[in-house]
């Protein structure tokens, strides 16, 4: 899900490691698996450097992940 949130504006591979907290191989594992599935796009921008930008599949994605995050939330605390 970080990869996604990072990626909502297009990101160099570099930017979106930091912003997610991940390494090299973590980060290649999943962005392959999210690029598979049409999740993030891999394009080039005004320079022609290599950036990663999420989809609406991605988007749509990461807002169902979001909103699930904040029921389980509001359902922990109100069961204290």
């Amino acid at each position: 899900m970080d990869i996604l949130e990072a990626s909502l504006t297009p990101q160099n591979k570099n930017r979106v490691m930091y912003k997610s907290n991940l390494n090299f191989e973590q980060f290649n594992k999943y962005s392959s698996d999210l690029l598979r599935k049409g999740f993030i796009e891999k394009m080039n921008d005004s320079d022609g450097r290599t950036v990663y930008k999420t989809t609406e599949p991605g988007r749509a994605l990461l807002e169902a992940f979001l909103k699930t995050q904040e029921i389980v939330s509001s359902e922990v605390e109100r069961t204290r």
